[in-house]
């Protein structure tokens, strides 16, 4: 009670502080110099911490990041049956159309639509996400989008015709673009350095899990022939939101948006809910708090604002149009082209049955490769390292599938079974290096301030390149069109031979890098090409600014309340 009674004498009812209070706060606040001294001290300790003890000191932010980043499953889930639902009968005969032949089959124009619409969708979401996630919070906005797809999913099992299926994909594609884009920032502002490459491209794992859980259940369905072949995956989906809406109700808010919207001692809560109970002799919450602080202010002395408009001024356009190429080639470097792996091989003869294998087997092989990304970062290799040596692997795996157009006919089976091998290997290859560490690339490459808005342009960005590759790549593969067949490689050969020469002169490496320091490193202009071996203090730098106060108020008002309440009763002729 004396607290509160304390907190009031110098804090009115009206909520105007007081001369008294600003007089208190100078004389106990932690003055700026404090400030700096504490976060220089909490960056040491993060840069010299490593994965074991950041695991150690940090299980629960890896078990909400783990749990959060699930909401990604989802869509892989959708993707995979929207895409695989085209051979069944009984979804043909509901949703196509009758050919002269007298068979059941969605038209093209339906079927670029429905696997369109999704994308569509997603995009709205972005740019919605970038509003909301930064007013609300990402835990309000997350658990607003689980109530609004667990609405769609019912469109979805109960759709008359092909137009409302299509209105569903739209639909649920708003909240889809909102869990690709909170997901990976959500993963990498609860955890430390030590862990941020490995939590941010966990959500790579959670697409593949989606993916092979669709399929699985696809190819149980197959020998159904009434309408449940089609309406149980639907159904399904009913699966995940609820759960999820309870895990992410309980979980912890980001305390780096916390700290952005001056609540700090909220964030130190919420930091304390992130971490183990039996914490590290050296951690505090207390310096960890004002590292937050600090980089807050180092980028709103060095970003004049925080709308879209912003992510293209100054040192951010450059971090924007990294961010956006760094998503943008994962699909510019095959990943469509590697995505008919079962047409190559249903042209060397497998059935059906055997194609489904093969593609659970290509999903499977997406969530090994993040295993093994992890591996890779785990004995020292950066990002950009992953991503340039990886860029070049692909490219020359695309150049042999494109040589082996050149077999003759006579041999045409066994080249395609050669080609959906190795669009198999290539998927491996993919998934190790540039399918997996492109999400802890835009996830530290973007200041905190903006990193949302940049993460959604980027995001949006590679929607855009999918539906222009969705397109193009049938044609390139379809007989009856452009048919190129094996050539197709040749053309994406040469696409991802330009991504590698834009990695090489442009995409830097984070890897061990404070926000703070990749901060000061992007307003330097420091090449991409030596990111790694420049030194910055970022201490050096002044920071003022309204984060700062507001951290210097909420301390001092805890510092009183606790430890001086009896004085400033007196002061306050109360006692």
């Amino acid at each position: 009670m004396a607290s509160l009674k304390a907190q009031e004498a110098i804090t009115p009812a009206d909520n105007q502080p007081t001369q008294e209070f600003f007089n208190t706060i100078q004389d106990s606040g932690p003055s700026v110099a404090k400030v700096v001294e504490n976060a220089k001290s909490a960056t040491a300790k993060e840069q010299r911490m490593t994965l074991l003890q950041g695991i150690r000191l940090y299980p629960k932010a890896v078990a909400w990041s783990i749990l959060i980043s699930t909401c990604i499953a989802m869509e892989g889930y959708d993707i995979s049956l929207v895409n695989n639902f085209y051979a069944f009968d009984q979804f043909n005969r509901k949703y196509g159309e009758q050919l002269p032949n007298g068979e059941w089959e969605v038209p093209a124009r339906w079927q670029a639509g429905l696997s369109n619409g999704a994308y569509v969708g997603e995009i709205i979401g972005l740019f919605l996400n970038g509003w909301a996630s930064e007013k609300f919070g990402y835990r309000y906005t997350i658990m607003a989008c689980l109530v609004l797809l667990t609405a769609w999913i019912s469109i979805f099992f109960t759709a008359p015709n092909v137009q409302a299926l299509l209105a569903a994909e739209i639909l649920a594609g708003i909240p889809w673009g909102v869990f690709q884009t909170l997901t990976i920032t959500y993963a990498s502002e609860v955890c430390p350095v030590a862990l941020r490459g490995y939590l941010t491209t966990y959500v790579n794992f959670c697409w593949g899990l989606g993916q092979l859980i669709g399929v699985g259940v696809i190819t149980s369905m197959i020998d159904r022939q009434d309408e449940w072949a089609y309406r149980i995956p639907y159904g399904l989906q009913w699966m995940w939101p609820l759960p999820l809406f309870i895990g992410i109700f309980l979980a912890p808010e980001s305390p780096w948006w916390l700290v952005r919207k001056g609540k700090t001692e909220e964030a130190k809560k919420s930091l304390l809910r992130l971490t183990s109970l039996n914490r590290e002799t050296d951690f505090d919450a207390d310096e960890t708090i004002a590292m937050m602080v600090h980089t807050t202010a180092l980028e709103a002395k060095i970003t004049s604002g925080s709308s879209y408009l912003d992510c293209f001024k100054g040192t951010d356009l450059r971090r924007t149009e990294i961010v956006c190429m760094a998503w943008a080639i994962q699909n510019l470097s095959g990943n469509s082209f590697s995505n008919y792996s079962t047409y190559f091989l249903k042209q060397a003869g497998l059935d059906t049955n055997k194609s489904y294998a093969f593609a659970m087997g290509q999903y499977g092989i997406n969530m090994v490769g993040v295993f093994g990304a992890w591996f890779l970062m785990t004995i020292g290799l950066g990002r950009r390292t992953l991503y340039l040596y990886g860029l070049c692997g692909l490219c020359a795996m695309l150049m042999v599938m494109g040589f082996l157009g050149l077999v003759p006919e006579q041999h045409r089976e066994q080249a395609s079974l050669a080609t959906g091998s190795m669009m198999i290997i290539w998927a491996l290859f993919y998934q190790l290096t540039v399918g997996t560490v492109a999400y802890s690339l835009v996830a530290e490459l973007s200041t905190r301030r903006l990193q949302i808005k940049t993460v959604v342009l980027g995001r949006n960005l590679y929607n855009v390149v999918a539906i222009i590759c969705g397109v193009l790549t049938p044609y390139m593969l379809n007989p009856g069109a452009w048919n190129w067949g094996n050539y197709a490689g040749f053309f994406w050969g040469g696409i991802c031979f330009l991504c590698i020469i834009y990695c090489y002169f442009r995409i830097p490496e984070p890897n061990g890098r404070s926000f703070a320091e990749l901060d000061l490193l992007f307003e330097r202009q420091v090449s991409a090409r030596k990111f790694a071996g420049t030194e910055v203090d970022v201490f050096e730098e002044t920071i003022e600014g309204s984060v700062v106060h507001d951290y210097q108020i909420q301390k001092s008002l805890t510092v009183h309340a606790t430890t001086d309440a009896t004085e400033l009763e007196k002061k306050a002729g109360l006692s």
